[in-house]
């Protein structure tokens, strides 16, 4: 482990991982093996410390022999060839990362050790028993001791894995990823690291002046948002008041057309009401006319 220091300033403990390279050296298909997955090689290793089957799988890939295999699942393997190689750079700085390793190995320990047991009382009487377990069940019911009882034993030397840890800076060109804090295992220890399963997707954890940036970002895109919504239903809004005001207008032409035609055809009729005169005159002048007609 080691420390770096951040573009804040800040001082953040890390622990240096040699992440490859890693070449393919076998495909398994789920139409063959029955599920999609790669192995891989780390750590190169000379052809004369392995035996001949080993080898010819080796050869396969065309990389050597290699001290580590490991097999990773994916989605699917037709992306991937054989002898290509998986560098450091698939991580970037700010991903949260799953980091699975071999403890270290302690031995035999006491449950103080083992399990943090706080132990016996040191005086009032007490004799020889000040790192002790205690009682472990009792006596006539159940006459047994559960499985599973805190007791002493082999501590460590077991497989863990330590979620969502920072990738604090990466350098390709070394194969080297820093990642925030301690991991499982020893120094040159063998460890094996994935992206957090637990992370939101992406799994990018962006440093805190990243997130305030960020965050700002996306007030200023929503406040643009909001305001150009409210323009645009102002627009809609003054849109059909217009085509209202339109309409009445239009609806105030025909009605003002019709009343003026319908004056119209009123000054009309009045004036050959006018010209014809009364009924009765009229009557009356005609007769007068066939009567003057009439005489010799």
């Amino acid at each position: 482990m080691t420390r770096l220091f951040v573009d804040e300033g800040n001082v953040v403990p890390v622990t240096v991982i040699e992440a490859g390279p890693c070449p393919i050296i076998q495909k398994k298909t789920k139409d063959k093996d029955g599920y999609n997955s790669l192995q891989v090689g780390f750590r190169p290793k000379k052809p004369n410390k392995v035996n001949r089957p080993l080898m010819g799988h080796f050869n396969k890939s065309g990389k050597g022999a290699f001290y580590v295999l490991k097999e990773l699942k994916v989605d699917e393997t037709e992306s991937y060839e054989l002898g290509q190689e998986i560098l450091a750079d698939i991580f970037q700085r700010g991903d949260l990362v799953d980091v699975t390793g071999t403890s270290k190995g302690r031995g035999f320990s006491g449950v103080m050790k083992r399990h943090g047991f706080r132990g016996a009382p040191g005086s009032h009487g007490t004799h020889e028993f000040f790192r002790h377990g205690g009682s472990i069940g009792a006596a006539a019911d159940p006459s047994r001791t559960f499985k599973g009882k805190m007791m002493p034993g082999h501590f460590g030397n077991r497989k863990v894995t330590v979620q969502n840890i920072e990738v604090v800076e990466v350098r390709p060109q070394q194969n080297l990823i820093f990642l925030k804090g301690a991991i499982p295992g020893w120094r040159n220890g063998i460890v094996t690291i994935r992206q957090a399963k637990k992370a939101p997707a992406p799994s990018r954890s962006a440093l805190p002046q990243e997130k305030k940036e960020e965050a700002r970002g996306e007030v200023e895109v929503k406040a643009k948002a909001e305001e150009e919504a409210k323009v645009t239903a102002e627009a809609k809004v003054e849109g059909k008041e217009g085509a209202k005001e339109e309409e009445v207008k239009a609806e105030e032409g025909v009605k003002e057309e019709v009343e003026a035609e319908a004056e119209v055809k009123e000054g009309v009729n009045e004036e050959e009401a006018k010209a014809e005169g009364p009924p009765q005159g009229k009557a009356k002048r005609k007769a007068k006319n066939e009567v003057e007609s009439e005489e010799p």
